[in-house]
């Protein structure tokens, strides 16, 4: 069996998390998995552990356009979407594109945007597309947003609307890097310039390619998705939450768990891949009871999880 373009993207894992990006394994292939599902990645984490250097270590080894909005609360829609601007010579207005016309586009601490401004990327992440001044504009494929963001302890911050969050297929962390590894880090310095020298491993038609194996020919049973059903039907019956996985979240699922089976070397999923991914993609999902508030949403889906029966094959 052989799945299109798999060590290509297996490759551009293995050499970030060799050479550039060690002891980010598991945020890498989340990352990847966000890619090849179509969806979008909120890496949220405290500053200076490596979100903004995993975005611009993945566009530069995917060969992809990047375009980088570094959000402040003075930060307005038109800078991420683009606008009209007269031109004297022509005597018409021409459209300036916003950084968010590019593949891969880092959206640096959103929670430090105005609502207002983290609205303006709901059509672009949902849509593939931005209206401005009734004009629609479409994007390039393939389109990923990386947000990252601030814990809400910190000044300044506005957390993200419910139906934001519900947007973003898969929400990780960094985590600080073992021991050994932050050693080395500490002592090589920093990484941007060898970033900036890494040459692309793949191209936008192997991407493509890669997207198309995962959404056409990985197989996903009846069993499957009844016990990612069984799944989001517990997160809405939990007396601790107050809204459980929604439909889309649901979908998300399915699409990661495909995505997972991919890099995993099978054409069909497990409820193993599903487990890999159901607190990335529904964690941030869950929206807890006033009284519970207070819990980790990853525990709690970890729990849940532990409660469901695993369908045998």
């Amino acid at each position: 069996m052989t799945l299109a373009k798999r060590a290509e993207m297996l490759h551009v894992i293995d050499t970030l998390t060799t050479h550039y990006l060690k002891g980010k394994v598991r945020a890498v292939r989340l990352a990847v998995i966000a890619l090849l599902s179509g969806g979008h990645i909120l890496l949220e984490d405290i500053p200076g552990l490596g979100k903004t250097t995993l975005a611009l270590a993945l566009a530069k080894a995917l060969g992809l356009s990047f375009g980088r909005v570094q959000c402040t609360s003075d930060l307005l829609p038109s800078d991420i979407t683009g606008l009209s601007i007269f031109n004297r010579e022509e005597n018409r207005f021409t459209f300036i594109p916003g950084p968010v016309f590019n593949n891969i586009v880092l959206v640096d601490e959103v929670n430090r945007a105005m609502p207002k401004t983290q609205s303006a990327l709901l059509e672009a992440m949902e849509e593939r597309r931005v209206t401005v001044e009734g004009t629609t504009h479409q994007l390039p494929g393939p389109f990923l947003v990386m947000a990252t963001q601030n814990p809400m302890e910190q000044v300044g911050t506005y957390p993200l609307p419910e139906s934001q969050l519900d947007r973003f297929l898969v929400r990780s962390g960094i985590g600080y890097p073992p021991e050994a590894i932050e050693k080395a880090i500490i002592k090589g310095g920093s990484i941007r310039e060898g970033i900036k020298g890494l040459a692309p491993l793949v191209g936008v038609a192997d991407i493509l390619e890669a997207q198309r194996c995962v959404r056409e020919q990985i197989y996903l049973s009846d069993k499957v998705v009844d016990y990612i059903y069984a799944l989001v039907a517990a997160s809405r019956n939990h007396k601790a939450i107050a809204s459980g996985i929604s439909t889309r979240g649901a979908i998300g699922m399915a699409e990661a768990a495909k995505a997972h089976a991919y890099l995993e070397g099978r054409d069909y999923t497990v409820p193993e891949d599903v487990k890999a991914v159901a607190v990335p993609v529904g964690g941030h999902r869950l929206i807890l009871s006033v009284e519970d508030e207070n819990l980790d949403k990853g525990d709690l889906l970890h729990a849940i999880l532990n409660t469901i029966p695993v369908p045998l094959a």
